[in-house]
This record gives structure tokens, sequence and C-alpha cells, in this order.
């Protein structure tokens, strides 16, 4: 699908379905466009559930983790971002952060974080999944559609052409 944000918003803006998320995001990964429909998981300073997700074979879907904002530490890495590659993910939105920042970047797919981290989170298998989650002012809602480019982030309930 060929798309520019801009243009998204410049023909849906004043539809209800349609939210544009806060410039709070960095690009890694090596697309700098994607879209998808959105899987959740709300996580804090734990990646297990992350990579029980990004093992599942999948098609058009962008995973949005909320993170709870947190600096301390990485949510994804070089190992879990291959893994969503390998399955078909086209993107990750982190609220939270990555490391391996430089290999991410070689990676064919697009992922948007708030920063590099060089630690590791745990693993203690807590979080939940396919809630809506809400962050930079949009609400992420299961099977909803997401679509970034370099210009941002928009979320609609309806796939938009």
């Amino acid at each position: 699908m060929t798309f520019t944000t801009s243009g998204l918003c410049d023909a849906h803006s004043d539809s209800k379905n349609f939210q544009i998320a806060e410039p709070l995001f960095r690009q890694y990964g090596a697309r700098t466009s994607f879209f998808g429909q959105i899987t959740t998981l709300k996580v804090f300073e734990d990646n297990f559930m992350i990579r029980s997700i990004l093992e599942e074979k999948v098609k058009d879907r962008v995973l949005v983790i909320d993170g709870g904002g947190s600096h301390r530490c990485a949510l994804v890495d070089i190992k879990l971002a291959t893994l969503a590659v390998d399955n078909g993910w086209n993107g990750l939105i982190l609220y939270g952060c990555i490391r391996d920042s430089e290999r991410l970047a070689q990676l064919p797919i697009g992922i948007r974080a708030l920063h590099a981290h060089p630690l590791q989170c745990h693993s203690k298998n807590v979080g939940d999944r396919d809630q809506s989650v809400t962050f930079a002012g949009v609400n992420f809602k299961k099977d909803h559609f997401l679509y970034a480019d370099a210009d941002g982030i928009i979320v609609s309930g309806t796939m938009l052409s």
C-alpha cells in the first residue's frame, strides 16, 4: 500500500475514527513507512510477552507496546526485532526504549520508540495483551489500523485509502 500520513490527514482528519500521535518517537529500523492492523501489549520493563507475541506468524500487523514510557531499560533488541521480521510483522511502536540501534537500522521493519538504552529489561511474564492502550494522545485498539511514515503516526478505526 502506498500512502503518506500527510495525504491521509488531508483526506480523513475530520473523521471520528482518526487520531494523530504526538511526535514523541524516534525512527529505528530500515522501513520509514509501514502500516497494519494493531496488536496491543501493555508491559513494564518486561519483554517476555513481547517475545511470545513476535513468535506468531502474521501478515500486515503492527505491535503497539505500552511500556509505560520507561527510560530505565530497553524492551526490544536485535533478537526480538529479527524475530518480528522473520514472522511477518510490519512494524513496532514502543512507548519505551530499544537497544542495538545501529543493527536495528539494517532490518526491513518499521520501528518507532522513545529512545535507545543499553540495558536489557527483565523477563517476568507480566503484561496485558489486546487491551486498549493510551499514550502520545492516541487510543490504540486491537485491529484498528496504524499508518506511520517520516511525518508521523496515524491510527484509524477503519482502513484508509
